[in-house]
């Protein structure tokens, strides 16, 4: 039964007398340490649960240097969070992860250069004990940043740090990119189209970049009128398929790097007149249901796991943080992870 000493709040010292052992010794139980014998360690427990104690966060996390709490670092504007649902999925997926951990997501922003520092002065504070990060860019400052501080980091997709790296040394968790590439625009070519253009992600990104080459694996020697940049937003993909269009007037497929461009594409085919799939089939990426359930006609699209990354990064960077498994299932090496995506067939194409 829980007792209230005198109306204040049961500390250390009270757990300390309860027990009859020295106040060091009930630390080092309550922090977990195992050099404590076993009955000693039950009437620390016994005297917890008697008083009803609870351990002063800030005052542990100077013993166990843990915060309980995780940087997840977004290199976007705020307000693609509110207009672009895969990173709701990606960000549910992580929060998922980290409550059953018992840890806290702390999120922050970057937009422009100078947020940067500021980050980095969060990050270097040690308010948290890792970081998750994702939508970096070519050359992007925060991988070095966060080596630099000794960070523990985990990347949601593969960092296209540089020119050479290639993301090598660095953990992150990332879909098959270039699979799925191949087994969209495989799907075009097998259903007889023989145009077959791409509207790509933004080409400093290092999963825009897979899905690229993705497709030409399958369609070599692509003539570039055939691609247009765009920049994962419906807006963009919308420009890019009215582009595509215009240097391309008997364009009859197209596979877009995204689910929300092929929502704005879709809508360009159908203010210009196209019929899809009779006059140009579309395949997406991502298959966000919000989205691809939701067009006219529905999309076919590559389905990657973007919830189930966001759960993967937080399981690893809990594994990098305390050198356990997540779960007594959980137990593979800490290393990349590439998952893998399927084609998902609608109507679309």
């Amino acid at each position: 039964m829980t007792e209230r000493l005198n109306g204040h709040r049961p500390t250390l010292e009270d757990v300390a007398r309860r027990a009859g052992i020295s106040k060091s010794t009930v630390s080092r139980v309550i922090n977990g340490e195992p050099r404590v014998r076993a009955a000693v360690a039950e009437r620390v427990r016994q005297a917890v649960d008697e008083l009803g104690y609870v351990p002063n966060q800030a005052a542990r996390s100077l013993v166990t240097r843990h915060n309980n709490a995780v940087a997840v670092v977004v290199t976007e504007p705020q307000n693609r969070l509110f207009v672009d649902p895969y990173f709701d999925c990606h960000l549910r997926g992580i929060r998922q992860e980290l409550v059953h951990q018992g840890a806290q997501p702390v999120l922050l922003f970057i937009e422009q250069p100078d947020d940067y520092p500021r980050v980095a002065n969060f990050l270097g504070g040690g308010h948290v004990d890792g970081a998750l990060l994702f939508s970096l860019r070519t050359d992007d400052p925060l991988p070095a940043m966060v080596e630099h501080m000794g960070l523990p980091a985990i990347f949601g997709g593969r960092p296209a740090v540089g020119t050479g790296r290639r993301g090598h040394g660095y953990t992150y968790v990332d879909a098959d990119n270039r699979g799925g590439a191949r087994q969209a625009v495989r799907h075009l070519v097998a259903l007889g189209r023989r145009r077959i253009g791409t509207i790509t992600g933004p080409l400093n990104q290092a999963s825009a970049i897979d899905r690229l080459d993705g497709y030409r694996d399958v369609l070599l020697d692509t003539p570039p009128q055939l691609i247009v940049e765009g920049d994962f937003t419906l807006r963009g993909g919308a420009d890019a398929m009215a582009a595509l269009l215009d240097r391309c007037p008997d364009l009859d497929a197209v596979f877009v790097a995204s689910d929300l461009m092929a929502s704005g594409a879709l809508g360009v085919l159908r203010v210009r007149g196209r019929r899809v799939p009779e006059d140009v089939a579309v395949v997406g990426f991502d298959d966000l249901a919000t989205i691809a359930e939701a067009t006219e006609p529905p999309l076919t699209t590559v389905n990657q796991d973007i919830e189930g990354m966001g759960r993967l990064m937080a399981r690893l960077l809990f594994k990098r943080t305390t050198g356990e498994p997540a779960s007594p299932e959980d137990s593979p090496p800490l290393s990349s992870v590439v998952t893998p995506t399927r084609l998902v067939e609608r109507q679309s194409a």
